[in-house]
């Protein structure tokens, strides 16, 4: 079991989900991958959408930075 840390503060929607979805693909059971996104539609839209794909949303909060958030997925089975 590992975590993974992404970035993805400066990208902009669709983006976020996508580079979101190739880091975990490259992820194996057990492993976490946190996410780092800016308030907005990166911080609505990959929760529900990384859901909807069958990972454990398993943390959304804010960081020590105002209006950055981290997302804690987790990859249960290998999808």
């Amino acid at each position: 079991m590992a975590t993974y840390n992404l970035d993805i503060t400066k990208e902009h929607c669709p983006m976020t989900f996508v580079k979101t979805k190739i880091e975990l693909s490259k992820l194996q059971k057990g492993d976490i991958l946190n996410v780092k996104v800016a308030a907005g539609e990166p911080l609505e839209n990959i929760p529900r959408s990384a859901a909807e794909q069958g990972f454990n949303v398993l943390s959304v909060a804010e960081t020590e930075t105002p209006g950055i958030y981290s997302i804690k997925i987790g990859i249960s089975s290998k999808l």
